[in-house]
């Protein structure tokens, strides 16, 4: 079809216009009745978000994606071009590709008048039919819409009268596509409502000219919830002229978000063969971005952004690549004081309140930390209780025991492998419990489980960690206290 070049081969072919509510509605069906993924690569909105989209498009609605920061809303507009014909035609020279078969513009109307048949045709791949714009206090209804083009008036010697002297904006050279506005409430409200006619009547005015250009578009907008800013709101009119409002979320599991970290992260391939990261390591950095979502040092009306856990991910295997590099190794394992390495990644994305100030970014998030470890352990050994009977033997007696006897170790950040392994083996009791319990771990995640019980052991108040200038000190919890009294 799209060898197609003049008007007149196109109507013989009996094409037939579709409008682009009609073509998405009419793919999304095929799509449903085939049984097949309409958004593929956006996780844990299966049950919630999709079903409400589809929907929304099948009723032709123009959509408002409602959510916090990091919530995949522009990725499923974008995610919506596939709903599209592969190709549309316009008319060649056209500035907002007029339908050869509905024109609407002066210059295609008068083309089509001239040629007739002959008239020339060009075909849109639907890869080109999306449009975005990101709502800023300094767009105007000129940036928009369109305005009085004084250069193109002299240039054509026309005066202001004729409605030639016209240069579109955004939206009507997005006509036929998909055009996406971000962060709709902080577009000024005398902005927003130049957007009426254009989604109700579907036309558009500009500088007094009597314009009626019926356009054909599809709108999605995005906004933070109204309270998650003073910046601005969606003017009640607007909202009403707006079909479907859809409410997205973060995901509602460790295993969501993990699919969507390891899909997002952009990692070199040698890095990833280099640095081999246990399952437990994936499941602490996610757990980090739940337990943010529910501190008290973090300000839940502004979220935090699934990009928080994405970005954490790639700090953490260029720190254990950098370790490996320095010790001239050529494989390696994520640690647990690898971590430290991801605090530029949690403090740059997180907006604290009064309490988390005072605290600091870093502190916060070293506590972030702490509260996954603390939250994930019960999942894998017995839990500590926080009071014990005098002289009752527990699981864990033998290993605090030891770091009374032994005095604890130091563990720095840049231990060669070899090193890391033989002091964590030198813990007897450490190997033992991991035994008992994890009898079915991997040799590769043997030495990351340790670490792990080490610093649950320190999140539980058993034993101390201190920070020394190039790693960490474990020691009993009383011979510390002493020490520093």
């Amino acid at each position: 079809m799209n060898t197609i070049k003049t008007l007149g081969e196109l109507k013989k072919s009996g094409y037939i216009t579709k409008s682009i509510k009609d073509e998405l509605r009419s793919n999304l069906k095929a799509k449903i009745q085939a049984g097949k993924p309409v958004f593929e690569g956006v996780h844990g909105f299966e049950n919630t978000v999709i079903p409400e989209l589809e929907r929304a498009i099948l009723s032709r609605h123009n959509i408002n994606l409602l959510g916090l920061r990091g919530q995949a809303k522009t990725r499923l507009a974008r995610k919506m071009t596939e709903l599209l014909d592969e190709y549309i035609p316009y008319v060649a020279g056209s500035e907002i590709n007029d339908d050869p078969l509905q024109p609407i513009s002066r210059f295609a109307q008068n083309l089509i008048t001239e040629k007739g048949d002959a008239t020339p045709i060009v075909w849109l791949h639907r890869s080109e039919r999306f449009f975005e714009k990101l709502a800023t206090p300094d767009v105007t209804v000129a940036d928009l819409i369109g305005d009085v083009d004084p250069i193109k008036a002299a240039n054509l010697k026309l005066s202001y009268a004729d409605d030639r002297v016209i240069h579109f904006g955004m939206i009507p050279r997005a006509n036929r596509c998909i055009f996406v506005i971000n962060e709709l409430p902080d577009l000024q409200a005398r902005i927003q409502v130049a957007l009426f006619n254009i989604l109700q009547e579907g036309d558009i005015q500009i500088r007094g000219f009597k314009v009626r250009m019926p356009l054909d578009m599809q709108f999605v907008f995005t906004a933070n919830p109204e309270d998650y800013t003073n910046r601005g709101s969606i003017v009640t009119p607007l909202k009403d002229r707006i079909g479907s409002q859809i409410l997205t979320h973060y995901p509602e599991s460790v295993k969501i978000a993990r699919m969507i970290t390891e899909q997002e992260a952009k990692l070199d391939t040698n890095q990833s063969e280099m640095v081999y990261v246990p399952s437990l390591a994936r499941n602490l950095l996610e757990q980090i971005s739940f337990e943010a979502r529910e501190s008290e040092y973090i300000d839940h009306k502004s979220g935090v952004s699934a990009r928080m856990s994405i970005t954490a991910f790639e700090n953490l295997l260029s720190t254990a690549e950098r370790r490996a590099l320095r010790n001239n190794e050529e494989k390696t394992t994520v640690r647990l004081s690898d971590f430290m390495g991801i605090i530029p990644s949690i403090t740059g994305k997180v907006e604290l309140v009064y309490e988390g100030e005072q605290e600091g970014a870093a502190s916060v998030a070293q506590i972030l930390l702490g509260s996954a470890i603390y939250t994930l352990f019960p999942g894998y050994f017995p839990k500590i209780e926080k009071l014990e009977k005098l002289d009752e033997k527990t699981t864990y007696t033998d290993l605090i025991e030891w770091f009374f006897v032994e005095s604890g170790f130091e563990l720095l950040d840049d231990t060669t492998n070899a090193d890391y392994q033989e002091i964590l083996d030198s813990i007897v009791p450490l190997e033992k419990l991991i035994k008992k319990y994890q009898p079915d771990l991997t040799p590769e995640d043997i030495y990351f489980m340790k670490e792990f019980v080490l610093w649950a052991m320190v999140e539980y108040k058993k034993i101390s960690k201190d920070r020394i200038i190039e790693g960490y000190q474990f020691k009993d919890i009383y011979g510390s206290y002493i020490s520093k009294l």
